[in-house]
């Protein structure tokens, strides 16, 4: 198309790009391109006349057929040889045409970030589950992806913790260690009341954080094991949700502790720390308060103390300095936009962060309740995220018995709608809609994989042959499959998985036609060895493309 281009209308119109999209209906072929409508006005000419020029200038040779239709588009359909080739060499292949990038990255992506002593919250949820399908996409497109669960395990409450242990008489470790999360929250409770109420208290919690920092040993002996606690907690969550994060993975605040005063001083003698109401802050280009002053990004407190900034940039020089990253990926709230644009470029102004290494915060709305607000308990709390997996257990628990059965709906019914809204939105959780087998849900791509199981069980068999497809489902089917490739390199590229689960979404509705007009099983010879291809294939690629939005595929539901 784009030499054909050049041929009618010459060099100037070289590189024109035919965005050539999947068509929207069957009778518009297979793919459509609205290059006619979009040259029209540098041309100055009719739509129609300059797609039939480029008509009489395009040969396909045996790909398929090109028409001219509507106002001004062109219409392509795929030969059925082409689409059984593509087929083909999609069973041949064990990674389902996804080929190595021309430059393989690697890839830190930091996602999930739960507190110490705290339960994971709704919040907690979007950060996990998006975080762990970017890692799970970023390592298929051939990436080195390294998980990094940036622990809220350090700071001043960790004093208020402590003195709170110590005074509720819980001086073993092991005990310490041994509290569930239900009884990490109450001490937290208890330690914050007593704060508030009791000066004293107050008092010896402060003294508690400076001995934490100097390493007192009974003191970071309790700390620890409160940190044990928790992870064992969160260990219990990640494994409830699927979700490949472990110990190794975690990634405290704590580990950069010893460094933020070197980040302090190496700001200081490179000109970029200014003193402001005795704190030390750094004023990076571009960024004003709404009164127009420069926006200061604060390093280190009034009081000496340590902000997010300080913990962030040595994060970055970690990750480009210790584990030599060419990109990293931050999943958080889209609230903290503005704090790592600025940590970014004060990075970047310290050259600490190469332009060779990309840099992503992949922001995300808040989940909403039914009635549209943040999604609050009654009593108008946070919702955990075990309370919220309950919630979605119970829904699933309507249609589906077993319990591993219904965690994997329950599971696919949340990731699902998590990951097929834009990223930056809001959304709505509502469990009834979410846990659904009909629609645009989790639960319906996987009755989608199951049903082609069903199939291929009845029919087993280990090589599987593909002939021609004369029927129009079983060419949508096939041109359905082709897409898989190109999706997994956009999503690595663009980091938006919803581009993922609408692929899915389309193959299962395809998959679902192709059932219902192309008997398998009651087919012979031929026809039957290439319908059963052709579930196979599907087979394969909804299971990687589930397992890469951190969704089981179940074969039987």
């Amino acid at each position: 198309m784009q030499d054909a281009v050049v041929a009618c209308f010459g060099d100037a119109y070289a590189g024109t790009d035919p965005e050539l999209r999947p068509a929207t209906r069957p009778e518009f072929g297979h793919l459509q391109s609205n290059l006619p409508l979009r040259l029209a006005g540098p041309l100055g000419l009719p739509p129609r006349e300059i797609g039939a020029r480029l008509l009489a200038a395009i040969d396909l040779g045996g790909l398929g057929t090109l028409e001219l239709a509507g106002a001004g588009f062109l219409n392509v359909t795929w030969s059925p040889d082409v689409l059984s080739d593509a087929v083909r060499d999609l069973l041949r292949d064990p990674h389902l045409g996804v080929p190595a990038p021309a430059t393989a990255q690697r890839v830190v992506v930091d996602y999930s970030s739960p507190n110490v002593a705290k339960p994971m919250h709704v919040g907690h949820l979007r950060s996990t589950v998006i975080g762990d399908a970017l890692a799970r996409v970023l390592a298929y497109a051939g990436h080195d992806v390294v998980r990094q669960n940036h622990l809220g395990d350090w700071g001043t409450q960790f004093g208020m913790l402590v003195e709170g242990l110590i005074g509720d008489g819980l001086h073993d470790p092991a005990a310490v260690a041994a509290l569930d999360m239900t009884e990490l929250l109450a001490l937290y409770r208890r330690a914050k009341a007593r704060f508030d109420e009791d000066p004293a208290f107050a008092d010896a919690a402060r003294q508690r954080v400076v001995a934490l920092q100097s390493g007192d040993p009974t003191t970071r002996t309790l700390w620890q094991a409160l940190v044990d606690a928790s992870m064992t907690e969160f260990d219990a969550t990640y494994g409830r949700l699927g979700v490949l994060l472990d110990d190794d993975d975690f990634d405290g605040e704590s580990r950069y502790n010893p460094q933020l005063p070197g980040v302090v001083d190496d700001l200081r003698a490179l000109g970029l720390l200014t003193e402001s109401a005795g704190a030390q802050v750094v004023y990076p280009d571009g960024f004003t308060g709404r009164d127009g002053a420069p926006l200061p990004l604060i390093v280190q407190k009034a009081g000496g103390g340590f902000g997010y900034a300080a913990t962030d940039l040595a994060t970055i020089r970690h990750r480009v300095d210790d584990l030599a990253v060419d990109r990293a990926v931050y999943v958080v709230d889209h609230r903290q936009s503005q704090h790592f644009d600025m940590v970014f470029a004060v990075a970047r102004a310290a050259g600490w962060l190469p332009d060779s290494v990309e840099v992503q915060h992949i922001g995300f709305g808040t989940v909403l309740g039914p009635d549209g607000r943040p999604f609050k308990t009654r009593s108008g709390e946070t919702v955990t995220l075990a309370a919220l997996l309950d919630a979605a257990e119970e829904a699933a628990s309507a249609s589906y018995a077993g319990p591993e059965v219904v965690r994997m709906v329950a599971n696919a019914a949340v990731k699902y709608a998590d990951l097929s809204n834009h990223l930056a939105r809001d959304y709505v959780f509502d469990v009834e809609r979410m846990s659904a087998t009909t629609g645009e849900t989790g639960p319906y791509l996987q009755y989608a994989h199951a049903r082609v199981c069903n199939i291929l069980v009845q029919a087993p068999q280990q090589t599987y042959e593909l002939g021609a497809l004369s029927d129009p489902a079983e060419q949508r089917l096939a041109l359905e499959l082709t897409g898989f490739a190109p999706v997994v390199g956009k999503v690595a590229d663009t980091l938006e998985p919803h581009h993922l689960t609408a692929y899915l979404y389309g193959l299962s509705t395809a998959l679902t036609a192709f059932y219902e007009s192309c008997p398998v099983l009651r087919s012979e010879g031929e026809l039957r060895e290439t319908r059963l291809a052709l579930c196979e294939a599907t087979r394969r690629v909804l299971s990687a493309g589930l397992g890469l939005l951190g969704i089981e595929a179940p074969q039987r539901m």
